[in-house]
């Protein structure tokens, strides 16, 4: 039972990428045994309608058997009325939860506008879902090179915002990155393993840095990245059954019935 966090419909402006059609890239996903994807859009980190943006992913949601593509949507503080996009997200769409980009979008996690947002997620329950980079900066299109977003003030803002839920996708490049220990500490920060590099790298995660098992999802970055190699993860790290159940799916269920922090 596969729930894939970390996964994203539309095209990809810069190339066409394997499964960039919804119907291949749910193809996909059932071939290899995901049961459940939280999908946000790529039009989201280029599109200034971000309500036009939301409306078409719930709509290519709807298409699919119930829960299966559960949407996650844009919301871009930089934007004029970013907070009635963020209401439309809740109130009218009724999603779980939103999938920021402060890299595309051109803020820093220490902007008030950026803590602005996340206490209004907070106060309505949100699952946030920050996205520090989406692909390798060394192989990005010449015109269109993106930073990756400083993580640094992000443990501060864990701390001070103990019942906000945070995911952070691609936010893991290697085993041994050097995150913040505060970070790894925080108890409402999950993270994703799309990006894990190493061989053995989440039981390196699990075992050696200490991170609990409870507060790691699994995630593909479909289609952007392949699907098998997320897989692939699980099989060659070192991991107790209840370890892999966790990270699989149970997590991730967990935090999206929740309304708090996790555990």
């Amino acid at each position: 039972m596969i729930v894939d966090v970390n996964v994203s419909l539309s095209r990809w402006p810069m190339r066409r990428l394997p499964c960039d059609e919804p119907a291949k890239l749910v193809e996909r996903l059932r071939r290899w045994g995901v049961d459940q994807a939280w999908v946000g859009s790529f039009d989201g980190l280029f599109h200034r309608d971000a309500a036009g943006v939301n409306a078409r992913l719930v709509e290519e949601c709807g298409r699919w058997p119930k829960g299966f593509l559960v949407p996650f949507g844009t919301v871009n503080p930089m934007l004029p009325d970013w907070e009635e996009d963020l209401r439309r997200c809740h109130e009218v769409h009724g999603m779980p939860g939103i999938r920021l980009h402060p890299n595309y979008h051109g803020y820093k996690l220490d902007d008030a506008v950026c803590e602005k947002l996340l206490v209004e997620a907070e106060r309505r329950g949100l699952l946030v879902q920050l996205a520090p980079r989406v692909d390798d900066v060394r192989v990005q299109y010449h015109l269109v090179r993106v930073p990756d977003t400083d993580l640094k003030p992000l443990a501060d803002l864990a701390a001070r915002h103990a019942r906000l839920r945070l995911m952070l996708l691609n936010g893991l490049r290697s085993a041994k990155d050097p995150l913040p220990a505060p970070l790894l500490e925080a108890k409402n920060v999950t993270f994703d393993i799309a990006m894990l590099e190493l061989v053995g790298g989440i039981g390196h995660l699990l075992h050696r840095r200490k991170v609990p098992a409870e507060r790691v999802v699994f995630g593909s970055n479909l289609p952007f990245y392949n699907l098998e190699s997320a897989l692939l993860k699980l099989q060659e790290s070192d991991l107790a059954q209840a370890e892999l159940a966790a990270i699989c799916g149970e997590n991730a269920r967990r935090l999206l019935a929740a309304k708090g922090p996790p555990g």
